[in-house]
């Protein structure tokens, strides 16, 4: 009788066997479905949203107002006011000292940058206009502008930068005049003045 019970005691039982079986394979799918829910992210992937890139930038820390004008080759004319254009896009209408503070948990934090950026999320063939306008001056100095036309696919390429100087308040200068071809190729830049500003 006693070498009955060690036999079975060292036997193993077909319905344990099967239900760790089961337990594990239910382990193994939420393992698998846990990995499928949170894709490592890929260092460097970030898709691109425009096609084209304006930076309009002036000496950070100046309290003074640059404010970038676009015209498209259908004549829609984007500004602070219009903001959405087309396929033109202001991301940021940056107004020098007067938007460059926020307030976090009781403290003030600043940041100098001066700079405005048009985006255009798709290539309209024909030629585009970009003035720059000195907008308000609060020290009534001369305002150094650069200006950066940059396309962004399929690979970043410089077309235009330079730097210009702005010598009052109400100055407008048209910075860079370019056309886009049929191909999405940029070319025939050049700086003929042509009045965008609006009596406003």
């Amino acid at each position: 009788m006693a070498f009955r019970r060690r036999r079975r005691d060292s036997e193993i039982d077909p319905f344990t066997d099967l239900l760790f079986n089961a337990l594990l394979a239910f382990f193994l799918f939420f393992v698998i479905a846990l990995a499928m829910l949170n894709p490592r992210a890929k260092a460097g992937d970030v898709p691109a949203k425009a096609e084209v890139m304006i930076t309009v930038s002036w000496p950070d820390g100046s309290p003074n107002d640059i404010d970038t004008w676009l015209e498209d080759p259908g004549g829609a004319l984007l500004w602070f006011r219009q903001r959405d254009v087309g396929l033109m896009h202001l991301d940021r209408d940056d107004r020098g000292a007067r938007n460059d503070s926020i307030v976090v948990n009781g403290r003030e934090v600043v940041n100098p940058l001066n700079q405005e950026v048009v985006t255009l999320r798709g290539l309209a063939a024909g030629e585009y206009v970009l003035n720059v306008h000195y907008y308000d001056s609060r020290d009534g100095k001369p305002m150094d502008v650069t200006v950066s036309v940059i396309k962004v696919n399929p690979r970043a390429q410089i077309v235009f930068h330079e730097t210009m100087r702005l010598p009052e308040k109400g100055a407008e200068r048209t910075a860079a005049r370019f056309t886009i071809d049929p191909r999405g190729g940029i070319g025939g830049i050049n700086t003929l003045p042509k009045r965008l500003v609006k009596s406003q």
